[in-house]
């Protein structure tokens, strides 16, 4: 549960990056709400994450989500360059995210 919980914290990561960037420096306001909406959603789940999950996994876990999903809506939607490079890079993120939750850790 903790997981998806960090997951979905990581959906609301991407969701407040674009949102901060559609805001136009906070000058449309519900760009500026949803960002202000996305940022408390996504910091909730992940603090209740963080109960139970070593926090520096759940971290760069959540960051990697964020960056991984805001660096592909870029591409998708806001007409950010898609590369070879950008691409790659996007899913050694992503490797990197799923090694880290796959990693044994130690229990306290």
């Amino acid at each position: 549960m903790a997981w998806a919980l960090v997951v979905v914290a990581g959906l609301f990561e991407t969701a407040f990056a674009v949102s901060l960037k559609q805001s136009e420096n906070f000058t449309r306001l519900w760009w500026t709400v949803s960002f202000t909406a996305c940022a408390a959603a996504s910091f909730a789940l992940l603090s209740l994450a963080l109960k139970t999950l070593p926090v520096g996994t759940a971290y760069a876990v959540w960051t990697g989500i964020g960056a991984g999903g805001t660096a592909l809506v870029g591409m998708f939607f806001l007409g950010d360059p898609v590369t070879t490079v950008r691409i790659v890079a996007i899913l050694l993120i992503l490797g990197g995210v799923l090694a880290l939750q796959l990693a044994p850790s130690a229990a306290h």
